[in-house]
């Protein structure tokens, strides 16, 4: 038990080096050319020492907003904006999605043809079947990129057993042990399986979670390049890997947000009921008795 809490405190502290470090020597993991370089992006990426690094940056943070609560708004105004940023852009995605399936079907059964050819010179063709299976990458763009954007809207479904019932400031502590207990331990668990789980498809060896930096920097020797390209139909969708790069994008807005969520419900909590839905930006429908989303 000493010695697990030793080496936590231990890597807290080793956190400071292990950023320092990275940031003076960006070419030992951002120089691709390097196949050496790759991997230890790789290992970097899912291993505890990132880990520790973004806990100790959400421990300093966190200081930082309890000693000045304006820095800690800030936070929240920083990070609720990226959310929204990201979710108002890729909600775009649902109207390509319409019209793109528009086209398809007037391309089939107007014209018959088997392509759909975009551009001059050098056009964009592909068969039907690809813009067809294309159209469940923007369906996983919406539902990856724009959750915590619904969260920021209020538009996820709450069951409300004991929380309708509770006073003002207890919503708050649940609120704020539900982001530590729950959003982030789930976000933490998703960027390690996603992570690995992306890397495996797009690079040969595949990438373990259990190996070492010694390790992959062995394999760095017979590392290429093997990006999945293999769709479900001989001449489908062959960007697949894309979906496992949506998967670690998602974990790592949901951890982003976590913390937003917790500074909120903290910062609510202390200031009372005065402080609800302060600085939120929620989008409106215009003048009228329903005016923003997610509250009907």
């Amino acid at each position: 038990m000493l010695d697990a809490i030793v080496w936590f405190f231990k890597n807290i502290g080793l956190a400071f080096y292990h950023f320092g470090y990275a940031v003076t020597h960006p070419q030992l993991w951002l120089d691709w050319s390097d196949k050496e370089a790759v991997m230890r992006f790789v290992y970097f990426g899912g291993s505890s020492e990132f880990f520790f690094v973004v806990f100790t940056a959400f421990l300093v943070l966190t200081g930082v907003g309890l000693w000045r609560n304006s820095v800690m708004w800030g936070a929240v105004r920083v990070l609720e904006g990226f959310a929204n940023t990201v979710g108002r852009t890729i909600a775009w995605a649902g109207l390509i999605m319409v019209v793109q399936q528009i086209i398809i079907v007037f391309i089939q059964r107007i014209f018959a043809r088997p392509d759909i050819v975009l551009g001059f010179g050098i056009p964009l063709e592909y068969d039907i079947s690809w813009y067809a299976e294309e159209l469940k990458l923007y369906n996983a763009a919406i539902v990856a990129l724009c959750c915590t954007y619904t969260f920021v809207q209020g538009g996820h479904v709450r069951v409300d057993l004991v929380y309708s019932a509770v006073r003002f400031r207890t919503k708050r502590v649940i609120d704020m042990l539900g982001s530590l207990l729950f959003m982030m331990p789930a976000a933490v668990l998703i960027w390690l399986y996603g992570w690995f789980f992306l890397w495996r498809h797009l690079i040969v060896p595949k990438p373990s979670a259990s190996d070492t930096l010694e390790r992959l920097l062995l394999k760095s020797r017979a590392m290429r390049w093997n990006v999945e390209t293999i769709g479900f139909s001989p001449n489908g969708f062959n960007g697949y890997f894309l979906f496992k790069v949506l998967l670690v994008a998602f974990a790592g807005m949901i951890f982003v947000h976590a913390v937003a969520f917790f500074y909120r419900s903290y910062l609510e909590w202390k200031e009372g009921e005065a402080s609800a839905n302060k600085y939120l930006d929620k989008d409106s429908l215009g003048a009228g008795e329903d005016a923003y989303e997610g509250t009907h």
